[in-house]
């Protein structure tokens, strides 16, 4: 399948699927859908406390290496875990221009570290960052209470709607510690009623730039 680096409305670039009509991130602005979507409306919910990540869909790095960044600058403890059934290649990652966006030159080796390192294996990027990448199908998902936040990043419902079901929101219901918090860019009405049968309580609140609202789900 034909890939493609586009720019995205607030100059960061995100990876294009013209036979899907589907991107990575937000058209609208990559950086800002992702600060947007997970790090205000997710990670910031954490109140710095140490917590272990899930992100479904770890594809280009963003959600990784911002959430890095954030304890960067906090110094809070993360392991983050990032899932994904297609890895983003090489020659990809270094057209990816987060680092430069994000003016973090200081952080380039750790964000080539995120791509470079082998899967499976947890790799230190700090003393307050841990990650590890897990190549696996989100329907493989059958972690137990490890998590406090998730990250949920999967293709669109269009296109993928088998990613979405409610079977998909038990295996994240499950892999959540109580009171745990799961984030996504999408709102629409199937997406709330299967989070709401797996276990969750669901709101819907204000959107990133060119998106009216968005989800965000918690474990009782």
């Amino acid at each position: 399948m034909k890939r493609e680096i586009i720019t995205t409305g607030d100059g960061s670039v995100t990876i294009y699927l013209p036979e899907m009509k589907e991107s990575y991130h937000s058209k609208f602005g990559a950086i800002r859908e992702a600060y947007h979507v997970f790090i205000q409306s997710g990670l910031a919910l954490t109140k710095g406390q140490p917590i272990a990540v899930l992100e479904i869909g770890f594809g280009t790095g963003l959600n990784a290496f911002i959430t890095y960044l954030e304890t960067v600058k906090t110094g809070q403890q993360i392991h983050y875990t990032g899932v994904e059934a297609y890895p983003v290649v090489s020659e990809e990652s270094l057209q990816l221009n987060y680092v430069t966006e994000l003016n973090a030159e200081k952080q380039k080796e750790d964000f080539e570290k995120m791509h470079i390192s082998d899967w499976g294996e947890p790799v230190v990027l700090s003393p307050d960052f841990t990650l590890t990448k897990r190549q696996q199908f989100f329907q493989d998902i059958d972690d137990n209470e490890v998590f406090d936040l998730i990250y949920f990043d999967a293709f669109g419902y269009h296109y993928q709607p088998e990613l979405w079901t409610v079977d998909i929101f038990k295996r994240m219901y499950a892999s959540l510690k109580k009171e745990g918090i799961l984030v996504t860019y999408a709102c629409r009405t199937v997406i709330k009623k299967a989070m709401i049968e797996a276990g969750f309580t669901v709101e819907k609140i204000a959107g990133p730039p060119g998106k009216r609202e968005m989800l965000r789900a918690f474990k009782s």
